[in-house]
């Protein structure tokens, strides 16, 4: 039977595998062993579930938004990682992930981040958990995310502003990297998305599973059946869309819609569109879809969203893209917004700038009145609303 998820070699399709320098080799190595090994072992899934339950509070609920269905002419439902503890989906993987590093014997945890909600998330599980924690974030990031880089500091995080590049995700991933190279022994790195070498992107992409199995149990309850018509999700790197796809992934029956940010437009240099405007090229360790000139060099993304600011794309999307499984919407920053304000006004709701871009793209589908949506807000807008409030008012829609 075809399948979308990850091969043996760890790849999607011709996309993933692992390309690093030879100092991370061993690093990589170990990893590789020990993820499903500690994953699927009873100790690690029970102390996993209980976390998940009593610190996070978990299930996430999924939420039937009436006046949003009501206009859009279809169900739609919000599965509402929102509420998580820390305010996102991010911590799911965080927990995971620390959890995996202290059985694997490190004390040092390292994380790189864009809108801070990843570096909040790491830097919480290590307070809970007593480790070292150190996060790489982009100078133009801690600025317009202070409030999460505040957080991090009354954690016990050490936050490094990253001068490099356009300072941005990019630039504090590299960061990151540099740092595993010079601490391999004793430093654990907990990327925040599906990118990376192998077996970063399907560990990842394991640990936020919990929200497809939720997404199943709880349409069951809602609907008499355990899936949707329709999944859609943000895309970054591509963590909460590939939690949310991820047990649905071979059934042709749903189908896929991911956003990924349009910035000024896709045809304009202003943007972070990776599977609109990307080739074929490696970035962090992964072989994946990368915006790139001519002569291979990174262009620098733009996205009003410090979440989505990234140049390439975590493999999985990249695959289900180039085969068609996913439909791949590109949301401009204005589109983003004013569905932000939508979904404030109608559900009292203020999403995060990245879900908003799933928001903006349900404008974009021609829904039947029977359809099931399932759209994830992957996090809450406190961290936004400073953005919000600059821009321009007469983007607010009237509702």
């Amino acid at each position: 039977m075809k399948t979308y998820q990850v091969n043996e070699n760890g790849y999607y399709g011709e996309f993933g595998g692992a390309y690093i320098p030879e100092i991370l080799h061993q690093c990589v190595e170990e990893l590789k062993n020990a993820y499903l090994q500690v994953l699927e072992s009873k100790d690690f899934k029970q102390e996993f579930a209980a976390l998940l339950r009593d610190y996070v509070g978990r299930p996430s609920p999924l939420y039937l938004a009436k006046r949003l269905s009501e206009k859009y002419g279809c169900k739609i439902y919000l599965k509402r990682e929102d509420l998580n503890h820390t305010g996102a989906h991010k911590i799911n993987n965080a927990i995971g992930q620390i959890l995996l590093a202290k059985r694997m014997g490190k004390r040092r945890i390292i994380a790189e981040t864009g809108a801070g909600q990843h570096g909040v998330a790491t830097a919480t599980v290590c307070a809970l958990m007593n480790l070292e924690c150190v996060v790489y974030m982009g100078k133009t990031d801690v600025e317009r995310q202070h409030v999460n880089v505040e957080r991090m500091k009354m954690l016990g995080a050490r936050v490094e502003a990253v001068t490099s590049g356009n300072m941005t995700l990019k630039d504090a991933t590299n960061e990151a990297i540099r740092d595993w190279c010079c601490h391999p022994s004793d430093t654990y790195y907990v990327i925040g998305s599906t990118v990376g070498p192998h077996p970063y992107p399907d560990m990842v992409a394991r640990l936020q599973s919990v929200i497809s199995e939720e997404i199943k149990r709880q349409l069951m309850e809602h609907e008499g059946r355990d899936y949707p018509d329709y999944l859609m999700a943000c895309v970054g790197g591509g963590s909460n869309a590939a939690g949310t796809i991820y047990h649905y992934l071979d059934d042709e029956r749903v189908k896929i819609v991911l956003a990924e940010a349009g910035g000024k437009g896709i045809d304009t240099l202003m943007s972070a569109a990776t599977i609109q405007l990307g080739r074929l090229g490696i970035i962090h360790g992964s072989r994946t879809l990368v915006m790139q000139d001519e002569d291979g060099q990174i262009l620098e993304p733009y996205s009003i969203s410090a979440g989505l600011d990234y140049p390439g794309i975590g493999p999985m999307h990249a695959n289900l893209a180039k085969q068609h499984r996913a439909t791949v919407i590109a949301i401009n920053d204005d589109e983003a917004v004013r569905a932000a304000f939508e979904l404030t006004r109608m559900e009292g709701i203020i999403p995060a700038l990245e879900s908003a871009h799933a928001l903006g793209a349900l404008e974009k589908i021609s829904f039947k009145p029977g359809d099931v949506v399932v759209l994830t807000v992957s996090g809450r807008g406190d961290k936004d609303i400073e953005t919000y409030l600059k821009y321009s008012s007469s983007n607010q829609p009237t509702i």
